[in-house]
């Protein structure tokens, strides 16, 4: 078919997860109660680091900002699906596909901000006596900065790739969300080159940088061997605690991702886990298997009922 005789898509349908309305209301409930315990959860780290001046330390910012990017990732994708459990019009406007800039971006900040995270806890485990030193508040801030840059330009070079190519027909996305290998199976043209450099763009470069940090998280466990009990059973539960969630945002990304995009059964079971479930589990992880954490939204809870008593 000659370009000149394509007639574009404007909108996409997106199939949702089911199309049974008894499961649809059931799926609404329950994901419902996912997404609020996300929020709740991850509101309470920012609330909790914000205002107690204990957690006021270079590794409880990097959390602070993590809890961030994870209300704003599953934010992205959880409301557009609840409202699709509840709609029969389920669209997505071609030229408005925010939803796939803001979640490329937001994953790729995640990517990078896991970087930042490792690369406090190397400097703390080997040069402890420096690490306020070399962790200041301008670092901190710069590190932070460049997460975020980095996660834009990964999603300004997806959807550059993507914009371009004719879209002509059929336009339904067997997916709950608007994602790249979803769409540009639907181009109407050869995709095999742009789908090569999406899987490096996005797949091949999770790959390197999971196993980058596993590779580095292991260094650091290797090096606590020489410090004392305490400090060393502290620093290998924190260090234990950040493999757990790198390892649950990385590997569905990895499948996702890594591979060729052609649909498989799990990929809408994996998207779940990967949009949905991981940022609602982060903060659980975190403050459950971290002492200080749990201590300080106790106390938070305590100024709460304090206050509310006077």
């Amino acid at each position: 078919m000659e370009p000149g005789n394509l007639t574009r898509v404007s909108e996409f349908v997106i199939l949702g997860l089911s199309q049974t309305q008894e499961l649809q209301l059931f799926l609404f409930l329950l994901f419902l109660s996912v997404y609020i315990t996300t929020v709740v959860g991850n509101l309470l780290i920012i609330v909790t680091v914000t205002s107690d001046s204990r957690l006021h330390t270079p590794m409880y910012f990097l959390l602070r900002n993590l809890a961030v990017i994870d209300l704003c990732f599953s934010s992205v994708t959880a409301p557009r699906m609840l409202v699709g459990f509840l709609s029969e019009k389920k669209t997505i406007s071609f030229k408005g596909m925010a939803q796939l800039f803001f979640f490329h971006f937001l994953g790729g900040a995640m990517v990078f901000f896991l970087s930042v995270m490792a690369y406090d806890r190397l400097v703390a485990i080997c040069w402890p006596l420096h690490y306020v030193t070399i962790m200041n508040t301008r670092l901190c801030m710069g590190l932070m900065v460049t997460a975020w840059v980095g996660g834009f330009v990964h999603s300004i070079a997806q959807l550059a790739l993507m914009f371009p190519l004719p879209f002509c027909g059929p336009n339904i996305l067997d997916n709950f969300y608007c994602d790249v290998p979803q769409v540009l199976r639907l181009a109407c043209t050869d995709t095999s080159f742009i789908e090569l450099l999406m899987i490096f763009n996005s797949g091949m470069l999770d790959v390197i940088w999971f196993f980058l940090l596993l590779i580095s998280y292991l260094v650091i466990l290797v090096m606590l061997r020489s410090h004392p009990g305490e400090a060393r059973r502290k620093a290998a539960s924190t260090c234990t605690t950040h493999i757990i969630v790198v390892s649950m945002i990385f590997v569905p990304s990895i499948y996702l991702y890594a591979r060729p995009f052609t649909p498989f059964p799990m990929d809408k079971a994996v998207s779940i886990s990967h949009t949905v479930m991981t940022p609602m589990l982060n903060p659980m992880i975190y403050t459950l298997r971290n002492q200080e954490m749990k201590a300080a939204v106790k106390r938070l809870a305590m100024c709460r009922l304090v206050c509310k008593r006077e």
